[in-house]
C-alpha cells in the first residue's frame, strides 16, 4: 500500500468514525424519548412507529445502546 492509498484510508475511516457518533446521538436521543414515554398518553396514530422504534433500540447490541445512551449524557437508572 502507498501513501497516498494510506491516506486515503485513513481520511475515510476517520469519516465513518464521526458518522458513528452522530448515529450513535440519534439512537440515543430515541431510546431516552423511548424510556420517557408515557404509553397511555401516547396518541394512538403513534403507537406503530413508537413500537417499532421500541423494537429497534431493543435489538442492538447492549454495548451500541451503551455508547449511545453516553453519546447522550443520559443517565442509566
Amino acid at each position: 500500500m502507498n501513501k497516498q492509498e494510506v491516506a486515503l484510508l485513513s481520511k475515510e475511516i476517520e469519516m465513518l468514525m464521526n458518522e458513528r457518533a452522530r448515529l450513535l446521538k440519534v439512537v440515543g436521543a430515541a431510546a431516552v424519548l423511548v424510556a420517557n414515554t408515557d404509553v397511555e398518553n401516547l396518541p394512538e396514530a403513534a403507537m406503530d412507529a413508537a413500537e417499532m422504534l421500541s423494537e429497534t433500540l431493543n435489538a442492538l447490541p447492549e454495548e451500541t445502546l451503551k455508547d449511545a445512551l453516553e453519546s447522550v449524557q443520559a443517565v442509566v437508572e
